[in-house]
């Protein structure tokens, strides 16, 4: 069963609804229970968060989270050298840009605050 499919059943039963047929359960159905609807509206929090997590994990490039080699890390610091865009830079090692910025100051090759404009994107609650 997919995500979406456990949510819209899961959704359907804590609206006191039949996930099939659409119908209204009857008052003394279990679903009715307070604590049953309460336990699903949870279940169904964690399913959608669940899935947001798969797909920004789908989102991301290719290498995010991958072990950097020495020979990743030279290239990173010569394109550096050569002034190429940290963007660019992302796009070609296949990481993110704050990965990349944290790699180069991990290196000592940037300070932390050697830019104006933000690099990574703000908190968010």
């Amino acid at each position: 069963m997919e995500i979406q499919e456990a949510i819209k059943v899961a959704r359907a039963l804590a609206d006191g609804t039949n996930p099939e047929t659409s119908e209204v359960l009857p008052n003394d159905s279990i679903y009715k229970n307070p604590q049953v609807v309460a336990a699903l509206n949870r279940a169904v929090g964690a399913l959608e968060f669940l899935e947001q997590r798969e797909k920004a994990r789908r989102d991301q490039p290719g290498n995010a989270g991958k072990r950097w080699t020495r020979a990743e890390e030279e290239q990173v610091c010569e394109e550096l050298r050569q002034g190429i865009d940290f963007h660019q830079i992302a796009r070609t090692h296949n990481r993110t840009v704050p990965s990349i910025v944290a790699r180069l100051v991990k290196l000592g090759r940037i300070s932390p605050k050697s830019s104006s404009a933000p690099l990574f994107p703000p908190k968010v609650a």
